[in-house]
């Protein structure tokens, strides 16, 4: 007799409506009608950087390369998921272009049927990654930078490196990817006055430069010393500094995207902490050892590695992706009031 038990162990059980309509496959959903058709892979935790958000200098306790998903298990769960309506895959760390078989894993997402993939990567590697994964079938990059100031840069990220990262910008760039985004987490008093420095990178390029919130994962170290900046005063900065600029058409995870006229590229404010768009939510997560976590907010962990190691069938691998997602909560905020945020640092999760 099947258990579904025996599928996924999460940590805490949610009243659900029924599941029995979703068992055979088609789109994966949840019980608020949202579709999951993007999904955010992290590849490893280890980083070559050591941000102030994100990770104490001395790194935490990072998991033994045993314990994480191998390289055949990630290109299965992408088999799986494709079959399962996901059109976007984008890599995430740690740093995932430490990881030995980044490049393979984008190409074989490509040969898999993925519509568009991504990677979020530091940049430091770039410089010599970037042709090999664009020819990998790469569609899009974002490089996380955070200042453009040297001192600021090594303040932030404890490592030196600048200028290779904004060399990689420039190589991505120059190879025209469809898609080249900036990532910068805001924090007052760290780089909020720099916010006009972004937005001129846009003049001449076609970038997006995206301002992040600040969010609870920094392993302890910056979160309650006041460096939050929300969305609203991010964007009455913008509006200050550049009173023509006009509100673009945004997406599921961006509180709005800006132009400045005339200008190439975008600006976006993603409001990563106050939570406003949860309800457009698309993405699905899987953790370095394999876990799904159906919210980013959210303790409850769904073992797919364990299914993977127990012999589970692509079926009953794919049932137990659905069952995660059925049961992720209505938003963030529900989320967070169900745990206690067990993962203290952003590269156990993912970027």
């Amino acid at each position: 007799m099947e258990r579904d038990t025996d599928l996924v162990r999460p940590t805490k059980i949610l009243k659900l409506k029924s599941f029995s309509s979703i068992h055979n496959g088609g789109m994966i959903k949840d019980q608020y009608g949202r579709t999951f058709d993007y999904v955010r892979i992290a590849v490893n935790e280890r980083c070559n950087l050591r941000c102030v958000y994100c990770m104490p200098e001395e790194g935490i306790n990072f998991m033994p390369q045993k314990d994480l998903l191998t390289t055949d298990e990630i290109n299965r769960l992408i088999s799986i998921l494709v079959k399962s309506g996901v059109k976007k895959i984008r890599f995430t760390g740690g740093e995932p272009l430490l990881h030995k078989d980044i490049v393979s894993l984008v190409n074989f997402s490509a040969n898999a049927g993925v519509k568009s993939i991504h990677l979020t990567t530091n940049g430091l590697l770039l410089g010599k990654m970037a042709k090999p994964l664009y020819e990998a079938g790469l569609n899009g990059i974002n490089i996380s930078l955070d200042t453009l100031d040297h001192k600021k840069f090594e303040e932030i990220t404890r490592r030196k490196g600048l200028e290779k990262v904004i060399d990689g910008l420039n190589l991505a760039l120059s190879l025209e990817f469809p898609s080249v985004k900036m990532n910068i987490v805001f924090m007052r008093d760290f780089n909020h006055r720099e916010i006009g420095d972004f937005v001129e990178l846009t003049r001449e390029k076609p970038l997006t430069v995206r301002f992040i919130e600040l969010m609870p994962f920094d392993a302890h170290q910056i979160w309650k010393t006041g460096k939050f900046f929300g969305a609203e005063l991010i964007e009455k900065e913008i509006r200050q500094l550049y009173p023509n600029v006009r509100t673009d058409n945004g997406s599921a995870t961006e509180h709005h995207i800006f132009k400045v006229p005339g200008y190439a590229g975008k600006v976006g404010i993603i409001p990563a902490f106050t939570r406003s768009l949860c309800g457009k939510c698309n993405r699905i997560r899987v953790t370095a050892d394999g876990k799904i976590r159906n919210c980013l907010y959210s303790d409850d962990e769904f073992d797919l590695r364990q299914l993977i190691k127990n012999g589970a069938s692509d079926k009953d691998i794919g049932k137990g992706i659905r069952r995660a997602m059925w049961m992720k909560p209505e938003d963030g905020w529900a989320a967070q009031r169900l745990g206690d945020q067990g993962r203290e640092s952003m590269t156990q999760i993912g970027g």
